[in-house]
């Protein structure tokens, strides 16, 4: 079963899901943040789709949720940094 995102950001028809993904860094299990944007439309026959293709009007809608996206991994790794005991707060850029 796949669970559910840990944000979604959305702008009209544009929407993108944050989801967290577990990788093998050097034999080490670690968690990531992974954005996902789609676009909801409905077809011909009235059924909702998802595409990953947008037109002009739609590109700086995904962008906006993308920008939104990046804030909040960056919000998360500065959180998850802060609570392995370094006690130093800072603002990260990259």
């Amino acid at each position: 079963m796949v669970g559910q995102p840990l944000a979604r950001f959305r702008a009209g028809a544009v929407s993108c899901a944050l989801w967290e993904n577990e990788i093998n860094v050097n034999g080490t299990m670690k968690t990531v943040l992974k954005a996902g944007v789609t676009r909801r439309y409905k077809d011909r026959d009235g059924n909702w789709k998802s595409s990953q293709s947008f037109s002009r009007n739609e590109i700086p809608l995904a962008i906006w949720c993308l920008e939104k996206a990046f804030e909040k991994i960056i919000e998360e790794e500065t959180a998850q940094s802060s609570s392995n005991g370094n006690g130093v707060e800072e603002e990260v850029v990259m």
